[in-house]
């Protein structure tokens, strides 16, 4: 295992803000890392001002007015991950809405190490969200004991619902599978509501599942658990019953978790984590809800019945994400 001797330098060379990268045939200059995990890593990047004037006419749409974006860079030392980021790559390129974080380029390469091996290396390449995720923002506003007006809640709500609404509407639809603040890119803009954009399409997949068998319901939860984080993840894929349809409706429950962390800052079953002989399955598969301290005034009772409705330990007794914009936004 072990990265390519080539893949260290290039590593080196970004983390220190040195050494350019190409993808295909536009240009960037690395600024700094402003994330990483598990094998990727992402990079604050500008665009050379020649490759910047070639690629305008490709994606007008995205071009970025200071030339810079948000570059990841995932080392792959497997075909299993190989085939992963190519996955990744293909789900997220289906995609076009304003609610969900567009692919706007990517390049897959192959990199020789000294010992003769050959691994690659991938660079997928994004707009840049400098405000941070939800997550982000629910730390900053806990410590200052801030929280979201209705309004605000409603509106980042309404996005998300949007941009999940356009996944969901595929034929067959698919799943984001890992919906939850760390994934959810605010930007604040001054007078309006924040933009909230969806992102991190490696765990998208069709959304339509025949259960039937105990070792197919087995791996499906083997799958979750590697792809769907814990406390945003639902019932029927943590106990999932041998003989079972699985829908997109799984991502309804991990935005009710989404709504109540808007709303509170946590998921609402993490208090489970805190408690002696707590346990956080338990408390997701059977959709024990505890309602915190929040604002004065409180938020509106109807906005907790909603995240209610949406946490349904029983899958068929959850809405759509129609049933939802239906109800909430008209």
């Amino acid at each position: 295992m072990g990265c390519s001797m080539s893949g260290l330098n290039a590593l080196y060379d970004a983390a220190t803000g040195g050494g350019d990268v190409w993808i295909n045939e536009r240009r960037f200059r690395v600024l700094r890392q402003i994330g990483e995990g598990g094998f990727a890593f992402v990079y604050l990047v500008r665009e050379h001002q020649a490759s910047a004037d070639a690629s305008r006419g490709r994606h007008p749409s995205h071009a970025s007015e200071d030339g810079t974006y948000a570059m990841k860079k995932v080392l792959i030392q497997s075909k299993e991950q190989l085939d992963l980021v190519k996955e990744e790559i293909r789900v997220s390129s289906l995609f076009n809405h304003p609610n969900l974080l567009p692919l706007l380029d990517h390049a897959v390469i192959a990199v020789k190490s000294q010992q003769g091996d050959w691994n690659h290396e991938a660079y997928l390449l994004f707009p840049v969200y400098m405000d941070g995720t939800l997550f982000d923002n629910a730390k900053v506003m806990q410590s200052r004991k801030e929280f979201y007006s209705t309004i605000d809640v409603l509106r980042i709500f309404q996005q998300l619902c949007e941009g999940l609404k356009h996944m969901h509407s595929f034929d067959p639809p698919y799943a984001h599978n890992d919906v939850k603040p760390g994934n959810v890119l605010i930007t604040h803009r001054k007078g309006q509501a924040p933009l909230a954009t969806l992102m991190d399409f490696g765990s998208a997949r069709p959304a339509r599942k025949e259960i039937r068998s105990r070792s197919e319901a087995l791996r499906l939860q083997e799958w979750a658990a590697e792809h769907c984080s814990a406390p945003y993840r639902a019932p029927e894929l943590w106990d999932c019953p041998s003989l079972a349809d699985i829908d997109e409706r799984t991502d309804i429950w991990s935005l009710g978790c989404t709504l109540y962390a808007i709303m509170y800052g946590v998921s609402p079953f993490e208090y489970a984590l805190g408690e002696s002989g707590g346990s956080l399955q338990l408390a997701i598969v059977n959709g024990q809800l505890k309602w915190p301290a929040g604002p004065s005034p409180p938020y509106p009772d109807a906005l907790h019945q909603f995240v209610t409705w949406m946490l349904q330990p029983q899958p068929a007794m959850r809405p759509h994400i129609d049933d939802i914009i239906l109800h909430n936004f008209h």
